[in-house]
């Protein structure tokens, strides 16, 4: 099992940012397989019934292929589908909500965090409710922010536009008194920059991508699951489940180089 590939689910292209942490994050024996599920994003509009059912087809798909861990990269499937896959698979499955909120409870001093996602994301109450298990004296202040992902897809995460739409979305945060502010969307990472500037150099930003690759090292470690050795030479695989074309040319800006394996396919055969 330790040379097994690590698997890492989303709906769509944002959980390359959870790809790339992970690869930062790991040792580069590692070998991992990433699944966007294009053809069917976005999964937040969907019911919760969908939901577990897609993030069943794709672990299972991921499954076939003999990883030793999952990595659910994304915040809808995290708060609706973790425990059917838990329930689903014999390994380590880990979403993104309970590092995050982990890290938040770590991080503040005051108190009082601040949550930004999309609005199934904070609709669902899920990062709240683990902030709660962990910091139950902690107030939780969320906000939605959708057209954050249509500015980290165009590249549009450093301009006018983009600091005049963080700073709409974030005004009000300085006098919620907020110290912490959890990333809630696993595109808003791209956007660190302008959501840094509108809430202040006092404000502690909480990646979640960061985190939870920190509890996926972890979880191997402890298993004693960690690959071992030199990268092996062009494992990283990149599979999706429609046109490749826009995946292939977002996820180049998402991490910074070309993905040199972008493979197509059908994930229920």
């Amino acid at each position: 099992m330790r040379d097994a590939g690590i698997g890492v689910f989303d709906s769509g292209i944002g959980g390359l940012t959870v790809f790339k942490a992970l690869r930062a994050a790991l040792p580069p024996g590692e070998r991992l397989l990433y699944l966007g599920d294009t053809a069917r994003v976005p999964y937040g509009t969907k019911s919760a019934e969908t939901v577990v059912r897609y993030a069943l087809e794709g672990s299972r798909f991921l499954g076939r292929r003999g990883i030793k861990a999952l990595v659910i990269a994304c915040n809808t499937m995290s708060a609706v589908a973790l425990e059917e896959l838990r329930k689903d698979t014999e390994i380590p499955v880990v979403g993104v909500i309970g590092p995050g909120a982990e890290a938040a409870c770590r991080a503040t001093g005051r108190r009082v965090i601040g949550v930004i996602g999309t609005a199934a994301t904070i609709k669902s109450g899920a990062y709240t409710r683990a902030i709660a298990r962990h910091l139950p004296q902690a107030r939780v202040v969320d906000r939605a922010c959708p057209l954050f992902v249509p500015l980290a897809e165009e590249g549009w995460v450093d301009n006018e536009v983009a600091r005049a739409t963080a700073a709409l979305y974030l005004q009000d945060f300085k006098s919620e008194g907020i110290d912490t502010l959890v990333l809630g969307c696993t595109h808003y990472p791209l956007l660190e920059g302008v959501i840094g500037e509108a809430v202040g150099p006092g404000v502690v930003l909480v990646d979640s991508a960061r985190a939870t690759a920190s509890v996926v090292r972890a979880r191997l470690l402890e298993r004693g699951l960690l690959a071992e050795g030199p990268a092996p030479a062009g494992e990283d695989h990149f599979f999706v489940t429609d046109s490749s074309d826009r995946f292939r040319e977002v996820g180049s800006r998402f991490l910074g180089g070309p993905l040199l394996r972008l493979e197509q396919v059908d994930i229920q055969d």
